[in-house]
């Protein structure tokens, strides 16, 4: 019988193989449905993915995670249409075949039950879910936390082996509506909900992380501990050196833009000024 709670196998070690990962960000380009969709092929839409996470990898990032980050302004779950996990499944099986490196999933906005079915359909080993449990207000509205939903659509998968990597206190929204819980509590109730690895970031996308929240992040939970944005070679050693993973996008981009390509002089660079940090696998 499943105990109700317990310690679990840390998500890093568990996935990466190593105590320390660097995840790179593949941004797809807008997908067809989008609003800034302008036609580009079933092809054209691979390639540029591919192209990223070829230079991603060779640079030396341990995993990659995918994104639809390309399909601004983003829609609330339940108005994502098919069309968009269906391109996504297409592009991180592709990728999946070309590299042997674990991948991640996200859909957005706080999209978890289509993450989980890209996840299944490509054998990704985990998703990325900036609001699981609580709610706030985002860029797209009210935006609730759907752990109890997603998780019993991943048992009717039989996908349990998925790995969810939560956000706690989630860029690009307000969050007054939860103002008399602290950051503490809201990283407990991830474990709670039975995420798997906790994220945490900065304001908005590129954005750093303080280190004082980033340590008030680690200190409330038994859980794994990643920074997922602004993350950048002049201050991944203090970071990695508290957490276990970074998740990492402009810093990678030609020019530090997150919509321009991958810049594989960049990714050298990072991961280079990441590896005092890094330690054994």
């Amino acid at each position: 019988m499943t105990q109700i709670s317990g310690t679990t196998p840390n998500a890093i070690e568990q996935i990466f193989a190593r105590k320390k990962a660097l995840i790179g960000m593949i941004h797809c380009p807008p997908l067809p449905g989008a609003p800034r969709y302008r036609g580009a092929s079933r092809q054209e839409i691979l390639s540029f993915c591919l192209r990223d996470a070829e230079r991603l990898i060779a640079g030396g990032m341990h995993g990659l995670l995918v994104e639809n980050h390309g399909d601004i302004p983003f829609s609330k779950p339940e108005d994502i249409g098919p069309e968009t996990a269906a391109f996504m499944a297409v592009v991180a099986d592709r990728i999946a075949q070309e590299f042997d490196v674990p991948l991640g999933i996200n859909v957005l906005a706080n999209a978890p039950i289509p993450a989980f079915a890209v996840a299944s359909a490509s054998g990704a080993a985990f998703i990325r879910v900036n609001q699981w449990a609580n709610a706030y207000v985002a860029n797209e509205g009210f935006m609730e936390g759907r752990a109890a939903e997603a998780l019993r659509y991943r048992s009717r998968l039989r996908a349990e082996g998925i790995k969810v990597f939560a956000d706690s206190h989630v860029k690009h929204g307000s969050h007054a509506i939860v103002a008399d819980r602290s950051v503490t509590e809201l990283t407990r109730d991830l474990a709670f909900f039975d995420a798997d690895a906790v994220i945490a970031t900065g304001q908005r996308t590129g954005d750093s992380a303080a280190l004082e929240e980033i340590e008030t992040v680690r200190d409330a939970t038994h859980l794994p501990v990643l920074v997922g944005s602004g993350v950048t070679p002049d201050n991944v050693v203090p970071i990695l050196e508290r957490v276990d993973a970074v998740i990492v996008a402009s810093a990678l981009k030609e020019g530090g833009v997150w919509w321009n390509p991958v810049d594989a002089a960049r990714v050298a660079t990072f991961v280079e000024a990441a590896r005092p940090a890094l330690g054994p696998a």
